[in-house]
């Protein structure tokens, strides 16, 4: 396949007007990957509460203020330890807490304080909800707090392990059905399922609707990016298939512009699903990608999408199928190969990962880094709202930094080495973590500024992390490797939202954890080996040599290594690439 593919760029092109058409159109797409990763963010509030009065209320007491409605309350409430005094028509006084209310049992004066008996009673009449910011939320609609705040909490977890499931499966369907006809589906999908959300009528079918829109937007992920790196030549590959996630970015920043202009959720979510109308109505002109027709030898499907693209490439002369099988067919050494390949890849196995001190110690810290990147990643992402500000603007920040961050990992891996690029960025990411902690919280505009670069360090680590991980193992086990380094990558997708959560037990508590993976993660990497410029290794004691060998290749640095590295690794798993989002 690499032989053929570098030819069939070279005659049409590796980055020509074809491919420019079918790589915005897909990445388009991306965009609502990105919204529906993130919409929880605003859906998901639990604004200040309190237990529903039990009778017709005559005045309400909050500390030394008076007021006739709650409404009125709100904007002096700052703490979860408050409680409201009310007085009802027929004169009894209440204690109103978020969790249970209490009647007084004297009833004399309307006072704030009080030291006599009272009888504690639960929230049998519902709750009173602060709809300053948010009409409503599925918080507010289903009443999920005290005892039911638990199933606020797995609203996220539950989407990011249909994120991990629908990676798995549409990854292993579009190796068999074509790259196309999966596109068709998970966009269709996330639409479907994305209006559907909005119309859920209780909690456990908004999480069951959610998980398949999960399952179909990862997949979605999963699959667009094999396919336009299919379509991209070597050349462009590299910057093509890392600013697919700058896409994913560019959702992220319109969950915050359209959170920021509705405040009821169901609208909210069906605001945010329609941003995938315009590619629904025109994926289906996308075609298959030749190598898939290839390798499925549809060889007439295949001539016309090259005919295809020659011609909006206008290119005279489009390379046959039959040249393309036969560069395969006549180079003997790339046919052996494959076929070794092919052979030694069905007889190893995870455990080949561990095979020895060297090896086994490298994967460890992939899988680390993995780990890591995505708890950063998501960690900064969701805490972004809690930051104090607007959590608005925080949050499309949040997004709008990445956008950069791709950009220099880009060019840093490829002038200063993969791993001396990874080494200052993630210990640079446990330095701001630390950082954040010693802000005093009146600085809000400098605590978001430093949430900005924390992203922006955890995001330049992350972005390059699935290339450092294909150059570092060798040919029988690169597809295992970087599977495996993305299911880690998942994971941390789905321990990230529970970590935020410990925001209750302390402040900086998720700080603290990423700061922490960040920091070991960095000194870990520095026993890495560096592959800039160095051959990709086909057995397992060449890539043991090359952990030895520690010599840096950063001045031998042959062009375009990055888009060669890639164009061998998708021979091996492309179904596992780009999971890690």
């Amino acid at each position: 396949m690499a032989l053929s593919s570098e030819r069939l760029f070279d005659s049409l092109g590796h980055f020509g007007r074809f491919q420019a058409c079918v790589y915005f159109a897909s990445v388009f797409q991306a965009m609502s990957c990105g919204i529906h990763y993130l919409a929880s963010v605003f859906m998901a509030v639990t604004p200040n509460f309190v237990c529903g009065f039990p009778g017709n209320v005559s005045n309400i007491l909050f500390h030394n203020s008076s007021a006739s409605s709650i409404q009125d309350i709100w904007t002096l409430w700052t703490s979860t330890e408050n409680y409201v005094v009310v007085q009802l028509e027929n004169g009894e006084i209440w204690e109103i807490n978020q969790c249970s209310r209490s009647k007084r049992e004297v009833s004399l004066d309307l006072a704030y304080e009080y030291k006599g008996n009272k009888s504690v009673f639960s929230c049998s009449d519902g709750f009173l909800y602060d709809d300053t910011k948010w009409k409503s939320t599925v918080v507010t609609q289903w009443d999920l707090v005290c005892d039911r705040e638990w199933l606020a909490k797995l609203i996220q977890p539950t989407f990011m392990l249909g994120v991990l499931i629908g990676a798995v499966i549409f990854g292993d369907i579009a190796d068999r059905l074509g790259r196309q006809r999966v596109i068709w589906f998970t966009s269709a999908g996330q639409f479907v399922f994305g209006i559907a959300v909005a119309f859920t009528f209780d909690y456990y079918s908004f999480v069951t609707v959610r998980f398949l829109l999960a399952m179909v937007s990862s997949g979605y992920l999963v699959v667009a990016f094999v396919y336009v790196t299919e379509f991209v030549g070597i050349k462009a590959r590299t910057w093509a298939s890392m600013h697919v996630h700058a896409f994913f970015a560019m959702g992220i920043m319109i969950v915050a512009l359209v959170g920021f202009l509705v405040r009821t959720w169901w609208v909210y979510q069906i605001f945010l699903s329609i941003a995938t109308v315009p590619f629904v109505l025109c994926c289906w002109m996308l075609p298959e990608t030749p190598f898939w027709l290839l390798s499925e030898e549809r060889y007439e499907d295949a001539q016309k999408v090259i005919n295809t693209m020659a011609r909006w490439n206008k290119v005279n002369t489009p390379c046959k199928v039959s040249e393309l099988c036969s560069v395969q067919q006549d180079d003997p050494v790339s046919g052996r190969m494959g076929e070794n390949d092919m052979s030694s890849t069905k007889k190893h196995n995870i455990l080949d990962l561990f095979c020895n001190w060297q090896i086994a110690r490298r994967t460890i810290t992939v899988w680390l880094i993995w780990f890591t990147g995505s708890l950063g990643y998501y960690v900064f992402s969701l805490s972004s709202v809690s930051l104090g500000g607007n959590e608005y603007l925080n949050l499309f920040l949040i997004g709008a930094v990445e956008l950069p961050c791709y950009i220099i990992a880009c060019v840093a891996m490829d002038k200063l080495g993969r791993r001396n690029t990874l080494i200052p960025f993630l210990i640079l990411s446990a330095l701001i973590c630390v950082l954040i902690m010693f802000i005093p919280q009146d600085f809000s505009i400098l605590i978001i500024l430093a949430n900005m670069a924390g992203k922006f360090s955890i995001g330049v680590a992350f972005g390059l992390i699935y290339l450092y991980t294909a150059e570092l193992y060798p040919t029988i086990v690169r597809s295992l490797a970087v599977g495996s380094g993305s299911m880690m990558c998942r994971v941390g997708s789905v321990v990230a939202p529970f970590c935020v959560y410990l925001r209750s037990v302390w402040i900086f508590m998720p700080l603290l954890l990423v700061g922490i993976m960040a920091l070991l993660s960095g000194i870990l990497t520095i026993m890495l080996p560096e592959t800039l410029g160095k051959p990709l290794t086909n057995t397992l004691v060449e890539a043991t040599e090359m952990g030895r060998n520690k010599k840096s290749c950063s001045g031998k640095t042959p062009p375009a290594h990055g888009g060669a590295a890639l164009e061998k690794i998708e021979m091996f798993g492309q179904e596992t690439v780009s999971t890690e989002k």
